[in-house]
């Protein structure tokens, strides 16, 4: 099939997390005969305090059209990104005309593309809708659900919960979380690999990713920080520490960070390639803070995960999650003696088959004449 007959699929990735989510979909419908992946890349990946990602998804695929928005400078708030991205969108998709625009999660650029397609009549399909946590990123991941046509989702509870919101089951398909995909695979890069590229001077650590709640107000953020990075040193464990995301009083964090670049018991990073930071993962100790990787991707290879605040709030919880508060003690106490499962994971977002899954639902031609006018259900 010529390209001019190929359905043109855009995917959006504004972030490392949300490219994790991404890649297994991408590299499936590239296979295709049927389809032409894009890819639009925004947000993080071009910011050079991130570590400028962009390189990493250039050199995954080097045969795929790829355009840059930049749609945000340093210290941006949320609802700038978001009024930039629809702009550059308006721009830049009348030329592009996709078929579909494939989007993640609850960024300010998700919902910036929902907005844009959904005033554009552009089919949308949204992934891992009908999550819930305890921040605004729950509002705009539920938002972002309302203005898109097609919602890929991780499970039943996830499909519930957009059925609740008035979705239309028949355009509500269960995929699991397409990083499964990538995390099971055999060939992730070895440890010693690992150990060489970002310079890891040790075996055994813990991750630390923690990243701003911007309903808190930014005394109480200081005060989080204050504990956190207090805990770090009294420890005395290794820790491999990510920058946090760019949300407002992510300046906060990379204050405290930085006092502990000249400690050799902690080696801060940017961020890395998604299958690294997976080997990363795999062999740590185990996780602390708020991101959702401790309580996705963590638990499918057993490790446990120091959970605290709100940020993951009423997300699947499981005996390999630990919900804490901002207790010092508590925290040093349970850091102490924790220890990684043996043999023991969690599957609750999939099997390792959602890019099949994925593809196997586009090739069904009743997904294309998908209504654009939404409704009730």
């Amino acid at each position: 099939m010529s390209k001019q007959n190929k359905k043109k699929i855009l995917f959006l990735t504004g972030s490392r997390a949300d490219y994790g989510k991404m890649k297994s979909l991408i590299i499936e419908t590239k296979k295709s005969k049927k389809f032409q992946p894009l890819i639009a890349v925004t947000g993080m990946h071009l910011q050079k305090i991130h570590g400028y990602t962009f390189n990493e998804i250039k050199n995954d695929f080097k045969d795929i059209k790829i355009y840059k928005f930049f749609n945000q400078s340093y210290k941006d708030s949320m609802d700038i990104i978001l009024s930039k991205t629809i702009t550059l969108f308006n721009k830049t998709l009348k030329s592009i005309k996709p078929d579909l625009v494939v989007i993640h999660g609850d960024r300010s650029e998700t919902l910036a593309a929902s907005i844009h397609c959904n005033l554009n009549n552009i089919l949308i399909a949204h992934i891992e809708g009908g999550e819930v946590s305890g921040t605004v990123d729950e509002s705009i991941r539920h938002a972002t659900t309302k203005l898109s046509h097609i919602h890929f989702v991780s499970n039943k509870k996830a499909k519930n919960v957009l059925i609740k919101m008035g979705e239309i089951k028949k355009n509500i398909y269960i995929i699991g979380s397409p990083e499964v995909d990538i995390m099971i695979k055999k060939d992730l890069p070895s440890f010693e690999n690992l150990m060489l590229r970002y310079n890891l001077k040790f075996n055994e650590y813990g991750i630390f990713l923690f990243h701003p709640v911007t309903t808190l107000k930014k005394k109480e953020v200081i005060k989080q920080c204050q504990i956190l990075f207090n805990v770090l040193k009294k420890s005395l464990k290794n820790y491999v520490i990510i920058y946090p995301n760019n949300d407002t009083f992510s300046d906060i964090i990379f204050k405290y960070i930085k006092k502990l670049k000249f400690s050799t018991r902690f080696k801060i990073l940017p961020s890395l390639r998604f299958e690294y930071y997976l080997t990363l993962l795999k062999n740590s100790e185990f996780i602390i803070g708020n991101s959702s990787s401790g309580i996705r991707e963590a638990p499918i290879y057993g490790i446990k995960t120091i959970n605290l605040g709100n940020r993951q709030k009423n997300r699947s919880g499981n005996k390999f999650i630990f919900n804490l508060k901002f207790k010092e003690s508590q925290l040093l106490k349970k850091i102490k003696y924790i220890k990684k499962e043996k043999n023991k994971k969690f599957f609750g977002f999939g099997r390792g088959d959602s890019a099949k899954k994925f593809i196997k639902t586009l090739n069904k031609e009743i997904f294309w004449k998908t209504d654009k006018q939404k409704y009730f259900s």
